[in-house]
C-alpha cells in the first residue's frame, strides 16, 4: 500500500517536470535538468518512507517516474494545441487559463 501511495506522489511530482521537458529542445541542458531534477526528491521519498531499495519497488517507482513525465509532456502538447501559446511552467499556464475564463 505504501508503494502505491509513493508511486502516485512520484507521478504528481513529475508532472511539472514532464511539462517543462515538453517545451525544450531534446538533449539540451534544460531537457536533461527536467528529467534529472526530480530524482533526489524521489530518492528522499524512498528513504523517508522506509520503502528501501528492494527490486520490486524499482518496478513501481520507475514506472511512476516515466508515467509522470509522459503525462506532463502530453499535457503540454494538449495545452499548446488548445491555447496556442504556452510557457514551460505548468502552474503558470494553469493560472493563466483559469484567470482568463
Amino acid at each position: 500500500m505504501k508503494i502505491l501511495i509513493i508511486s502516485i506522489l512520484i507521478i504528481f511530482i513529475n508532472l511539472p517536470f514532464g511539462y517543462w521537458r515538453g517545451n525544450v529542445k531534446k538533449f539540451s541542458l534544460q531537457w536533461v535538468l527536467a528529467i534529472h531534477l526530480p530524482v533526489p526528491i524521489i530518492i528522499a521519498l524512498r528513504i523517508y518512507s522506509d520503502i528501501g531499495f528492494t527490486w520490486y519497488s524499482y518496478v513501481f517507482l520507475l514506472s511512476a517516474f516515466f508515467i509522470g513525465q509522459k503525462i506532463g509532456d502530453s499535457l503540454h502538447s494538449w495545452y499548446l494545441e488548445k491555447y496556442n501559446k504556452v510557457s514551460s511552467c505548468l502552474t503558470l499556464d494553469l493560472y493563466k487559463i483559469l484567470i482568463n475564463r
